[in-house]
C-alpha cells in the first residue's frame, strides 16, 4: 500500500452473527475483486471484495456516498477505516 493513501470509507456497524460490515463510502468507488485493507489501530488487514449490497440487493459497484455491506474475513470494529489496497 502506498503512504499517502487516505481512507475511501469507515465501518458504521457490524454483523457479528453474518461477518457483513456496513461502510460509508467517502471517496471514490468499489467494485466487486478489489482489494481492500481494514485497519482499527495497529490491527488490519487485507482481502479481495466478494460481494457487495446496497439496500440488501447484490450490486457489482458502489460510489462516494453510498452506504453499503460488505463480507468480511475477520471481526471488525465500528470506526475501521477502509483503504483501497
Amino acid at each position: 500500500m502506498r503512504i499517502l493513501d487516505k481512507p475511501i470509507g469507515k465501518v458504521v456497524h457490524y454483523y457479528d452473527k453474518l461477518g457483513v460490515a456496513i461502510i460509508d463510502l467517502d471517496k471514490g468507488g468499489l467494485k466487486v475483486g478489489d482489494e481492500v485493507k481494514f485497519k482499527h489501530g495497529e490491527e488490519e488487514f487485507s482481502q479481495k471484495v466478494e460481494s457487495l449490497q446496497v439496500d440488501h440487493q447484490d450490486v457489482t459497484e458502489v460510489k462516494k456516498g453510498d452506504s453499503f455491506g460488505v463480507k468480511v474475513d475477520k471481526p471488525t470494529k465500528v470506526g475501521t477505516e477502509v483503504y483501497l489496497a
